[in-house]
């Protein structure tokens, strides 16, 4: 395959493969080797045939936020395209763990953990991709009747430098950090992968890129055509400096409630709002870049701006009336002061807290302030509850609290907001 390919296309052939690559080149951070995605597109218009195209899941975290949906995003282009989708579930590497960013080798993943997290999974990637159309493969298929002979035959075709590459095992050489045999066969396996599956395309966030970059190599030991690598940006989080990350807190779920999803989205930092245009929304690219030249030329106002992100995301996720919903409550509660229709109902327990039995009324019901807020689990403990405090970042029944220090009566329906999202109405058991 070479340029011969494209001086084999039409005029309208030319034109729909110019209109794929922009598609599939938009937002990604790399693409390797650029020319390559030209002509395997091409070929694929010539003959009529999809591309295969691949992505790896090492299911070890199977709550999917708006970060993941980056690289869902772009399989779901191909996959509108006619391609042909492949979600591999690395559960045989499971077992081994993705040394990937690790300053330690990770814990092995158990049968039964490996089968609940991929269906957990297949179930959330239903919201991005028509998973009727998609290739299911589990890699234990292959790896798992390897004999040891071909596990040789197979590190014959890397050397122990080449695998030194990776900045986490030369960061974990320089700290003397051990680095067990073991590991060195993670990626091993994922380039074998794309000999098994013959794909075309791999997908996979910066992260992955020496992984990915297996497959090429092993896929030209093995005199098969070589794969190109599609690498997505990492997205940072609500905080904007972090990787998204449900540990971190900065996450925006994909099966959250639209009220929540919407506010959250509405405290992603301005600066970020071009990359989350582009990198998880469905708008099209011409869409796209004309809301981020808007946005740098001020014609698009950064609030505006944000508002139809926050409700672009509520529609994908849910659907145009839950997204019209979550935005008329939004401006209620934070443009017109109101309180939202809905808030969640949690009990005050007066025995669970520590302070007695509930008294009859008007017979003094009051407790520390730091009592109702962790008794009611909206902090995890008094010093985070204090800190919200001190930043003026909690009201009971409108009011601010001023000192954490100070009892409050507990009364049915009284309302308890921390931050400028989260309201809860209080009753009394």
């Amino acid at each position: 395959m070479g340029q011969n390919v494209l001086e084999q296309l039409n005029e309208e052939q030319r034109l729909e493969v110019k209109r794929q690559v922009r598609l599939y080149a938009h937002g990604a951070q790399e693409v390797i080797p650029s020319e390559e995605l030209e002509l395997k597109v091409a070929q694929s218009v010539l003959e009529g045939r999809p591309l295969k195209i691949k992505l790896g899941l090492d299911p070890s975290a199977p709550d999917v936020h708006l970060g993941h949906t980056v690289v869902l995003k772009k399989m779901r282009q191909f996959q509108d395209n006619g391609h042909i989708i492949q979600l591999l579930i690395g559960d045989f590497t499971g077992k081994i763990g993705d040394p990937t960013g690790k300053s330690v080798a990770r814990r092995a993943l158990t049968d039964e953990e490996v089968e609940h997290n991929a269906k957990t999974y297949f179930e959330q990637f239903g919201k991005v991709l028509d998973m009727e159309k998609v290739e299911l493969h589990y890699n234990s298929k292959w790896l798992r009747t390897l004999s040891f002979e071909d596990v040789i035959q197979l590190a014959g075709k890397i050397t122990v430098a080449r695998l030194m590459e990776r900045d986490d095992f030369e960061e974990r050489t320089a700290l003397g950090k051990p680095i067990s045999l073991h590991e060195f066969f993670y990626p091993l396996m994922q380039g074998y992968d794309s000999v098994v599956l013959k794909n075309d395309i791999e997908l996979g966030g910066t992260d992955q890129h020496f992984n990915i970059l297996m497959g090429r190599h092993y896929q030209e030991k093995f005199g098969e055509p070589k794969q190109v690598a599609l690498l997505m940006p990492l997205l940072e989080g609500l905080d904007g400096v972090e990787k998204m990350s449900k540990s971190k807190n900065n996450y925006i779920g994909i099966d959250e409630a639209p009220r929540d999803m919407y506010g959250k989205a509405m405290s992603i930092p301005d600066e970020l709002m071009g990359k989350y245009f582009e990198l998880v929304t469905d708008l099209s690219v011409d869409e796209v870049e004309k809301v981020k030249a808007d946005l740098a030329s001020g014609a698009l106002h950064p609030r505006d701006g944000k508002m139809r992100l926050a409700k672009t995301i509520v529609r994908m996720y849910h659907d145009e009336e839950a997204a019209r919903k979550a935005e008329d409550d939004f401006i209620a509660v934070f443009q017109k002061g109101a309180l939202p229709d809905f808030m969640d109902e949690v009990v005050f327990d007066f025995e669970a807290a520590g302070v007695g039995e509930k008294k009859s009324s008007g017979a003094g019901n009051s407790v520390r302030v730091l009592v109702l807020l962790t008794q009611l689990n909206l902090f995890h403990s008094n010093s985070e509850a204090s800190r919200m405090i001190a930043n003026g970042g909690v009201r009971i029944n409108g009011v601010k609290v001023e000192d954490d220090k100070a009892r409050v009566e507990v009364t049915d329906e009284m309302i308890v907001q921390v931050g400028k999202r989260k309201f809860v109405k209080v009753r009394v058991g």
